[in-house]
């Protein structure tokens, strides 16, 4: 019986505590979420395309949150506090839009992660804290 209660306690502290929010279909996002799975740290992908929900459910992704990134009026917030978001940017529009949703649920950091050099000044617009330019191999930072 205890053991059903200290299960039951750790599920709820596991539910209320802020997840991690990740936008990820590249290959550098591909290894972030590994590493989060790896981890064990609560998180939540975000995508607006189903066959990338597949995807992130074929990576062992649990909780997957999908979103119409065009109409700004059904940006609800999810029910899991949000807490660090990494929006690993595959095109400088979505990530423009996925900025402005995701700025909307969390007051924590925002990071944008490229392998390109454009855009600082647009991200940093929206909202965004951090721009961080890496490449796929050098992700083990992000985390600390």
């Amino acid at each position: 019986m205890k053991d059903r209660e200290a299960t039951a306690q750790q599920t709820a502290a596991h539910q209320t505590a802020q997840a991690i929010v990740v936008s990820a279909m590249t290959k550098a996002g591909e290894q972030f979420i590994k590493q989060l799975l790896m981890k064990g740290l609560p998180f939540t992908a975000v995508t607006n395309s189903v066959a990338e929900r597949q995807q992130l459910a074929k990576l062992g992704v649990e909780s997957i949150l999908l979103v119409n990134t065009i109409d700004p009026d059904t940006w609800e917030r999810p029910e899991r506090p949000v807490g660090k978001a990494f929006l690993f940017e595959s095109s400088l529009s979505l990530c423009c839009r996925y900025l402005r949703m995701i700025r909307k649920w969390t007051d924590q950091p925002v990071y944008v992660v490229t392998g390109r050099t454009h855009g600082r000044l647009i991200y940093k617009g929206l909202g965004a804290d951090h721009i961080v330019h890496v490449q796929a191999g050098a992700l083990g930072s992000l985390l600390e």
